[in-house]
């Protein structure tokens, strides 16, 4: 289909349609999106097309959708064309504010539901927040061709936890095409069309942006009144900057321009922009001269998982800020700051949304730029009440204040929802006992799954509490988890010494209850990863001024003695004496020297 020659204001809002894919991660949301592009011809099904949406290669790599991405579709149903515009949406908890603004931009999504996994925890956040946004929702089982695939189970599943009417549910393989043409007669006919006038003054919300080398900044906009015009002079109600219409058009799944957009419509603009700052999420976008009411606007992201990004090479300082500089042009959910560290050289503290936000990020560095990275152990952002009332933020041990001046540290707690067979029920609550967590909810999805909900410490699942989730439960368990505010907690911060010397990065935040065990842990560690030096290195875990944990790297001795043949032992205790003496002095003046290799032992941060 030509869609240049297309004229779009025959696409008026009625015969529009702007929805979204939803599912847990790896449920098919990218598979399923080939074949709906495939099957309306918007691209070709001669070459095999897998993924097609994901561009990054992380993305493809994984298996993952980490950014989301549109398209749009041109479906002809019982004789009349409709324009379908597809947003494809990330799956997994870290990204869950990628949906979130995604589906402003919707009036209806699909729900996707693997049939051989049932009911994941990203499925329930996902359903409640397009729920949350009166969405229609289309249930879609998806690879029922799977031999192990239960699409009744999953149904009943569907009916316990969302109430769907078996009836209205659409079983399907993205794989092999099977139910596709059931999807888009649903689509056209279930999900309301967006509701607009073309008369009305330009009103429109820009739901994504994304850098690009040559052009600038590109963002996607929702036109909910009017229409835009090539050349157009437009501003943007948050930041009051007035840009020119430099291009417009859909994404057909490439770019393709178009001299209007009109109302309902979802497309691109192009208006000279130079950073993604400028073009802030949730804002509104009208002509010049004619100021309309904005869009609310959302919430901007609040990272979660701090850690600091540091190259492997100190040379290397110049190009890893260049690299990040870029990526943050992508991804305006980033808090970036400069840091040193005196083990590590220069560096970056990053603010993530998540643990899998920082993997995936530590990835592009490395895949994208060519770049070795280390990355610390990830922190939280604590909240810390001074004596004098002041509260203060927190996320790096460095920044602890002195313990007189603390009255009480506050820790970020999450709510988090665990789905699992009912075999692995022990030992994924002793997990999260284990972790200081509150049971709050324990209910039967089915007869063989069931959901759990635990009040959980955020600092408890940053380290490795996925993996352990993941090995306890031989796989089958999902995670997600939202906020749940502030909790005051016995926390401390443990210092590691070093003959005497407390060394920043090594330092921890850590509850009172575990400190004596990782202490032991991490002077264990440091001890056996260490070199031996000509004098004695005392390694120590303190809190405050009390030792908590001890171990000693012994001294290389050279034999002073060996030159005494016979003779009396005196002559032999006084050159151990001499040999005493050295190494007293060598001890007071010689500075430990901590291979990088000692640090990489303790910030895999495995302790647990």
């Amino acid at each position: 289909m030509d869609i240049k020659n297309l004229d779009l204001k025959n696409f008026t809002p009625d015969r529009v349609r702007n929805f979204s894919v939803i599912a847990h991660i790896d449920h098919g949301k990218s598979t399923l999106c080939d074949r709906l592009l495939e099957v309306t011809g918007t691209i070709s099904n001669r070459v095999k097309n897998e993924q097609f949406l994901d561009q990054l290669q992380v993305e493809r790599e994984r298996g993952i959708t980490v950014k989301a991405q549109t398209a749009s579709m041109i479906y002809t149903h019982k004789g009349v064309q409709y324009l379908l515009n597809l947003i494809d949406t990330p799956g997994h908890v870290d990204f869950s504010y990628e949906v979130s603004r995604s589906l402003y931009a919707c009036q209806g999504a699909l729900l996707l539901v693997d049939a051989t996994q049932g009911a994941q925890a990203q499925t329930v956040a996902n359903f409640y927040l397009a729920f949350n946004q009166d969405l229609a929702i289309i249930p879609i089982i998806n690879k029922i061709d799977v031999a192990s695939a239960h699409p009744d189970i999953v149904e009943k599943e569907l009916k316990t936890l969302f109430d769907f009417d078996p009836q209205d549910t659409i079983r399907a393989s993205a794989k092999t095409g099977l139910g596709i043409p059931d999807i888009l007669g649903a689509i056209v006919e279930r999900i309301p069309s967006p509701i607009g006038s073309v008369e009305e003054n330009l009103k429109a919300l820009l739901f994504d942006s994304w850098y690009d080398e040559y052009q600038g900044v590109i963002v996607l906009i929702a036109i909910k009144n009017g229409s835009i015009s090539l050349g157009d002079e437009i501003m943007l109600s948050q930041t009051g900057k007035r840009y020119e219409v430099l291009e417009i058009g859909l994404r057909f799944p490439d770019r393709v321009p178009t001299k209007t957009l009109y109302a309902g419509q979802v497309g691109y603009l192009i208006a000279g922009m130079k950073s993604v700052r400028e073009a802030r999420v949730g804002d509104t976008v009208h002509h010049a001269t004619r100021p309309v009411t904005p869009f609310p606007g959302f919430k901007p992201a609040q990272q979660m998982v701090f850690a600091g990004i540091y190259p492997i090479d100190s040379a290397e300082f110049d190009n890893l800020r260049d690299a990040i500089e870029k990526l943050t042009l992508n991804d305006a959910s980033l808090s970036i700051e400069k840091t040193s560290s005196a083990a590590l050289g220069m560096g970056f503290q990053c603010g993530f949304l998540g643990l899998l936000h920082m993997d995936v990020f530590k990835q592009r560095l490395e895949q994208e730029y060519g770049l070795e990275v280390i990355a610390t152990a990830p922190s939280v952002l604590y909240e810390i009440v001074l004596t004098n009332d002041e509260i203060i933020k927190v996320d790096k041990p460095s920044e602890f204040p002195d313990t007189a001046r603390i009255r009480e540290i506050r820790e970020p707690m999450i709510d988090a929802t665990i789905i699992l067979p009912k075999e692995y029920i022990g030992p994924i609550m002793s997990l999260c006992q284990e972790r200081r967590g509150v049971q709050k909810q324990f209910s039967y999805l089915s007869e063989d799954r069931v959901i759990l909900v635990y009040k959980l410490p955020l600092n408890e699942i940053a380290s490795n509490f996925y993996d352990r989730l993941k090995s306890l439960s031989s796989g089958y368990a999902s995670l997600d988890y939202e906020r749940a505010g502030y909790e005051s907690a016995k926390l401390v911060k443990m210092d590691i010494l070093l003959s005497g010397k407390a060394v920043d990065t090594l330092s921890h935040i850590v509850h009172e209850d575990n400190a004596y065990s990782l202490g032991r842990s991490l002077a264990e560690k440091l001890r056996k990863t260490i070199p031996r030096q000509l004098f004695e290195v005392i390694i120590q875990a303190a809190i405050g001024s009390k030792i908590i944990a001890r171990e000693s790297v012994k001294p290389l001795r050279k034999d002073v003695t060996a030159k005494c043949y016979g003779g009396d032992i005196t002559r032999k205790r006084k050159l151990w004496e001499k040999q005493k003496e050295g190494k007293k002095r060598m001890k007071q003046v010689g500075n430990v020297e901590v291979p990088q290799e000692a640090f990489l032992a303790i910030l895999k941060n495995d302790e647990s």
